[in-house]
């Protein structure tokens, strides 16, 4: 089946049809692969570490970041 005939057959189904279809074609462009995933986590862990080492950001413990936590929500 070409691009033509599909198109055409695409927009001759329901509306519901076609938006359903709609969400799953976008969810599709968003969708990142496993290996753009792993490579997006592993360029935040590196900028985080980088953060860490030179100072820029102060490390907390757990009990200091749930207290300060549910002093927000408070």
């Amino acid at each position: 089946m070409n691009s033509l005939t599909l198109e055409q057959t695409v927009l001759g189904l329901p509306k519901t049809e076609r938006a359903h279809l709609l969400h799953l074609l976008l969810d599709s462009l968003d969708a990142a692969s496993e290996s753009e995933t792993q490579e997006a986590w592993l360029a935040e862990a590196s900028r985080r570490a980088a953060e860490i080492d030179s100072g820029q950001v102060t490390l907390v413990s757990s009990e200091q970041l749930e207290r300060e936590v549910q002093a927000l929500l408070k």
